[in-house]
């Protein structure tokens, strides 16, 4: 078990690597991977099962990146508990690399579905953990979303299913920044609360989980296991895309484009 001060390193080493990979790449979803660092540190060090020397262990719990353009966060994370050595981060989307601009299974270990459509990863966990399920596995299937990906009417049908089946152990978790592509979620389309959409479909739902605060990571996700024990449960983490860096936070431009040289200083001076 890690304490908050570590955890909070690690979330700021996570950090510097995903503004360092975008920019060597000069490509890659950096805003949108910066909102979800406290989420994913919390759920590796604390929650998740799973054995970086042995990533098939059958039963492991199964992490889904939903959300699936915000692989530097996944492979910074992925390097940090021992997944892949932090060196690899430096061939991000550069060819012939494992680590890809959107997640694809099996590369590198840890890496548990593959991505790219938004919208299909609440489907993809839950066919997952139905599995497990019929085998009498009582590994649990984490699924990370972006809050712009509910625009698909694919998700609400994973929801709907989800309940219908009264799946065990299926978490959602809604890393709620705001932004999708190059606008605002509400300008976009104004979900209102998704937390209350999904208790409507018969989920648990926690919402107002402050997502850059571990306690409040903790608790939450804390509660998370706890509730999904009886049915599918999902949590919305209140973020801000672009966090850490002020410039890019908040900011749409920086949905999926890379720093400038000035910026890159600015963004790692700022990150310490």
């Amino acid at each position: 078990m890690n304490s908050q001060t570590d955890i909070e390193s690690i979330c700021k080493k996570v950090r510097r690597n995903i503004v360092q990979m975008v920019f060597d790449a000069k490509s890659g979803h950096i805003g949108g991977s910066m909102s979800s660092v406290e989420i994913m540190a919390v759920l590796y060090s604390e929650f998740l099962s799973h054995r970086p020397d042995d990533p098939g262990w059958a039963e492991r719990d199964r992490f889904i990146m939903s959300k699936g353009h915000a692989t530097p966060v996944q492979y910074a994370i992925l390097s940090q508990f021992g997944f892949i050595p932090e060196e690899e981060l430096k061939s991000f989307r550069q060819l012939g690399t494992r680590l890809q601009g959107h997640s694809v299974i099996g590369k590198p270990p840890g890496v548990e579905n593959s991505a790219g459509s938004l919208g299909m990863g609440l489907s993809f966990g839950l066919g997952q953990r139905l599995g497990l399920q019929l085998k009498g596995i009582d590994s649990r299937v984490y699924v990370l979303m972006g809050d712009g990906e509910h625009n698909e009417g694919q998700v609400w049908e994973a929801v709907m299913a989800a309940s219908h089946h009264k799946v065990t152990n299926l978490v959602a978790l809604i890393d709620r920044n705001g932004i999708q592509n190059d606008d605002f979620t509400s300008s976009t389309m104004n979900a209102g609360s998704l937390a209350e959409k999904y208790e409507a479909f018969g989920w648990s739902a926690k919402s107002f989980v402050n997502g850059h605060d571990v306690a409040d990571v903790k608790s939450a996700l804390a509660w998370a296991r706890e509730a999904s024990a009886n049915g599918p449960a999902v949590v919305q983490f209140d973020t801000v895309k672009g966090k850490g860096v002020s410039f890019m936070e908040n900011n749409p431009s920086f949905h999926g484009a890379p720093p400038n040289e000035e910026e890159f200083k600015l963004a790692m001076f700022e990150l310490g």
